[in-house]
């Protein structure tokens, strides 16, 4: 049997080797935020809003990283989904099953946001059936149109 032993330089050579090949590696993947409008993995929101009202009702695109696109806010759209986008928590939830929510109805409108936020596909619904719904609504003002649910800043 023939025992290969290393002097502590040669490991040391070849532990850096490694880390030089995982970090080159990591840097030559795309991030999402870096590719920006109008390619594939960047930020796209489509938002169908109905039954909000005159002026309100409509198919937007928006993108984002720079701000662009024909929806009405589209810098305001942008930031308000930037602020409610929070490592491991999904900025488009559903209210979450079981909670409590006061019965009051604030009106008819709809909305769908579709496309991709930070890299993850996004498919969400709103309405105002009850108050748990109409706070999830008025925290995406800008990005779904204002129906005078809250106070602006």
């Amino acid at each position: 049997m023939h025992q290969v032993t290393r002097t502590p330089a040669a490991r040391l050579l070849g532990a850096a080797a490694l880390s030089a090949a995982a970090l080159a590696s990591v840097c030559a993947a795309p991030t999402a935020a870096a590719a920006g409008p109008g390619a594939p993995d960047g930020d796209h929101l489509t938002v169908t809003v109905r039954d909000a009202g005159q002026g309100m009702d409509g198919t937007y695109e928006l993108y984002c990283h720079p701000a662009a696109g024909d929806h009405p806010d589209a810098e305001g759209a942008c930031a308000v989904v930037d602020g409610d986008t929070r490592w491991g928590q999904e900025a488009f939830a559903p209210v979450p099953e079981g909670s409590m929510c006061t019965m009051q109805y604030g009106g008819p409108a709809t909305a769908r946001v579709t496309g991709t936020w930070a890299g993850r596909p996004v498919d969400a619904t709103y309405d105002r059936r009850d108050g748990c719904e109409i706070s999830r609504w008025d925290r995406m003002v800008p990005l779904l149109p204002d129906l005078g649910g809250r106070a602006r800043p």
